[in-house]
Parts: structure tokens; sequence; C-alpha cells
């Protein structure tokens, strides 16, 4: 297994396994987000691949000071076994390589599943308001 960013040709499978994950909605076009990510100087998508075969993702960028984390997916047969974990301390690595200081994400409410899995990597709620506003 192997993590490393993602490209264009990466499309198809990173869109379904973001579909599969429940991660997308219908309002937010996954494969927009991902030709943005990849688009930008400060951001891009990391894969893990096994034997050539996308099984998860991570999707990570800065604006200078806070990292942020979105995407994470892995594939249903590879849960349990570390790769969101790994995948995780990809995106902390790489944040770092550029200077970011403080990572952040965003868990929706409903998703009560994944929240221990951020409890036990060392993340904490912020006790912050997100706001949001769409722009399109």
């Amino acid at each position: 297994m192997h993590i490393t960013d993602v490209t264009p040709a990466d499309l198809e499978a990173v869109t379904t396994l973001w579909e599969e994950a429940g991660l997308t909605r219908p309002w937010n076009p996954p494969a927009t987000d991902l030709h943005r990510a990849l688009d930008g100087s400060t951001s891009t998508v990391l894969g893990a691949f096994r034997d050539g075969r996308l099984v998860g993702t991570v999707m990570v960028g800065h604006d200078g000071h806070r990292g942020w984390v979105y995407y994470l997916a892995v594939a249903v047969p590879e849960r349990g076994m570390g790769l969101g974990r790994r995948l995780m301390q990809a995106a902390e690595a790489w944040l770092v390589e550029r200077g970011a200081v403080k990572l952040q994400l965003m868990v929706r409410e409903s998703n009560t599943a994944v929240t221990g899995f951020y409890d036990r990597l060392g993340y904490a709620d912020a006790h912050v308001r997100v706001v949001a506003k769409r722009l399109d």
C-alpha cells in the first residue's frame, strides 16, 4: 500500500469511493471539489492505493496558518485496519511540510460513527460555531 497524490485520471475511482462512503451531497458535485483541490497550489487529495486500486482518500489544504481536511474515506473492506489513521497522518505531514500550525476538520453532527475515530487521534471539539453561506 502506498499513499500519494491522486490525479485527474483517478476521478471516477475517487468519486465512487466518496459516494460509497456517504460523503457526497447532491448540491456539491464531488468531481468539482476534486478538480478544485488538484488545481490549487495549497491543496491536494491524497489517495491510498493497494495493488493499483484506490482504497482511501483524504483532501487536505491550508490557508497559510490552518490546515483543513475533507473527504476522509476508506473503502468498506479496508476499514478497521488503520488506514484512516495512516491517511490522517499523511495529511498532517503534508500540512507540516507547508508550515501549517493547526489542523481543523468538520464532522456532520449526524455522523456520530466517526467522532470516536477523531477522538482517538487526539482531535477535540474546538467549541466554535461554523457558519456558512453558499456563493454559487
